[in-house]
């Protein structure tokens, strides 16, 4: 009895687990893209993770490749670089949009969200701060359904780009275990429809960067 009684409880954990990775994946289904295939949006949210000594981390790097790939094909015409501005490992944005100055992306292209702590602050603010319904949205491939999926739900209307990960097979699983467990918080958020850790007025900058580009 204590085996089956233990079984249960196994799977009724891993049903607990599995069931919001499974809103993820499916939820996304038809809105990933590799960066050459990628449709067009007048804006791309590339989202932040780590720097290192105030450089972009590999993984960053490689989101900020592909994301400097979509405005040279004309795939995209703004990019807004979300991350935390404050974190452990330095500003990210900044970062982020230095790196993609070094790629040769005009400045004025560029526009920083230094509040996007976490990828359902980066979607919730881009829909209420910066005013945007339609975007690109740039990450790894383990992380991009559960982006696409948190960004649709708040109706903003989102395909994800997979990003290289310039990282080794052991992160990379890692990450991809990372994100399986992290599901689960994305669906109570979404659930409960939490408000982002920081809340700001509206910010024309998107706007005022796709009306200067005509």
């Amino acid at each position: 009895m204590k085996i089956k009684r233990l079984s249960a409880a196994a799977v009724a954990a891993l049903i607990a687990v599995s069931t919001p990775w499974a809103w993820t994946s499916l939820s996304a289904q038809g809105h990933v893209y590799a960066e050459s295939d990628a449709p067009t949006a007048d804006v791309a949210i590339v989202l932040g993770t780590e720097v290192i000594d105030g450089r972009p981390s590999p993984r960053l790097r490689g989101r900020l490749e592909a994301a400097a790939a979509l405005i040279a094909g004309g795939r995209a015409k703004v990019l807004l670089v979300s991350g935390d501005g404050d974190g452990s490992s330095g500003d990210e944005p900044a970062a982020m949009a230095a790196y993609l100055v070094s790629l040769g992306v005009p400045a004025a292209r560029i526009v920083r969200d230094p509040h996007g702590l976490d990828t359902y602050d980066s979607c919730t603010r881009a829909r209420d701060v910066y005013g945007i319904k339609r975007a690109l949205v740039v990450t790894q491939s383990y992380h991009v359904d559960r982006a696409v999926t948190l960004c649709r739900h708040l109706d903003v209307d989102a395909d994800g780009v997979v990003a290289p990960c310039h990282c080794s097979w052991t992160l990379r699983t890692s990450k991809s275990i990372r994100d399986y467990l992290a599901s689960g918080k994305a669906a109570w958020d979404a659930v409960r429809g939490r408000p982002p850790a920081v809340t700001s007025p509206a910010d024309p900058a998107v706007t005022d960067a796709l009306r200067d580009l005509g």
